[in-house]
């Protein structure tokens, strides 16, 4: 048996993780326009249902197959259909109902620096010295991104709403942290099952809650069937492209992107207040995001520049 050698990125990965960045950053405008005439968990739920049909319509078109699910498989594939679709995608509807989607965006910077305390007792991934530098810097633009809110707990939604948006980073964490932890299948099917788990739940719940759906107008229709088949269908499948031509590390250069994009669709198509904390924030986000994987892209710029 071979080793395998290491995925180098190429000017076409280059170009995908572009394009997904621009694709998830622009998620969270879409979901606040389809927020005007659909509540939160409708959004959440037809996300969901109708990434869960692209994809499982997606398998037999690229000849893969659902494998036989052992107990083991079934309960990891839960779990991870639970934190990743399920949860935050309900999280982050309703929070997006109640603060700007830059707000969102911003929070979703700091997934990363969830995933690495996650990570060192719960997998391979060990806290060093330098990456518990970059998480203490990055949550301290977590705090200054929600301080207001924190202080203001109790005087209405907006605050609470802050701490669901990083709730549903946290959620994606565990869930990338359940994935690496998950038994051996392909990525594609995965993805298609955990979405198909996440629908589970969710339309017996919206059916209860909200009722049918019904079609709101085409501004806000298109973009429910957005959200489901672009950013919750169809990046997935290029997500699992760049992890197997590129490898995993190189996507991670995806979470320095989708808040930029997510702050200048929120300005400039929401007209969306920026306060200077959110700037702030984002600065030390990123800052201790590049410090924690300070290896990693230098590696990356290395290869690039090669």
């Amino acid at each position: 048996m071979t080793p395998q050698t290491a995925p180098t990125p190429t000017a076409q990965s280059w170009l995908m993780i572009l394009l997904l960045g621009l694709v998830w950053g622009g998620t969270f405008m879409v979901m606040a326009i389809a927020l005007e005439d659909y509540p939160p968990l409708t959004v959440a739920c037809a996300r969901t249902v109708l990434g869960a049909l692209g994809l499982l319509a997606l398998l037999p078109l690229t000849g893969r197959r659902i494998p036989t699910l052992t107990p083991g498989l079934l309960s990891s594939i839960t779990w991870i259909g639970l934190f990743s679709t399920a949860i935050p995608f309900v999280l982050l509807s309703w929070g997006i109902s109640h603060v700007a989607s830059a707000f969102a965006g911003v929070s979703m910077a700091a997934v990363p620096l969830f995933v690495l305390p996650l990570a060192h007792f719960f997998s391979d991934e060990k806290l060093i010295p330098r990456r518990l530098v970059g998480v203490l810097v990055g949550f301290s633009g977590a705090l200054v991104l929600i301080g207001p809110g924190l202080a203001a707990i109790g005087t209405g939604a907006e605050p609470l709403a802050q701490i669901a948006c990083l709730a549903a980073a946290l959620c994606y964490a565990i869930s990338s942290t359940l994935t690496r932890r998950c038994p051996p299948i392909d990525p594609l099917v995965l993805a298609a099952l955990t979405l198909l788990i996440g629908a589970i739940p969710l339309v017996p719940l919206m059916l209860i809650v909200d009722g049918i759906p019904t079609w709101q107008g085409a501004r806000t229709g298109t973009a429910i069937l957005f959200l489901g088949l672009i950013p919750t269908a169809a990046a997935t499948l290029l997500r699992v492209t760049v992890i197997q031509t590129a490898g995993s590390v190189f996507m991670t250069l995806v979470n320095y992107q989708v808040p930029i994009w997510s702050m200048l669709f929120g300005a400039v198509v929401l007209s969306e207040d920026l306060p200077f904390r959110f700037f702030i924030a984002l600065a030390l986000v990123l800052t201790g995001l590049a410090v924690s994987q300070w290896n990693s892209l230098r590696g990356l710029l290395g290869s690039r520049r090669s």
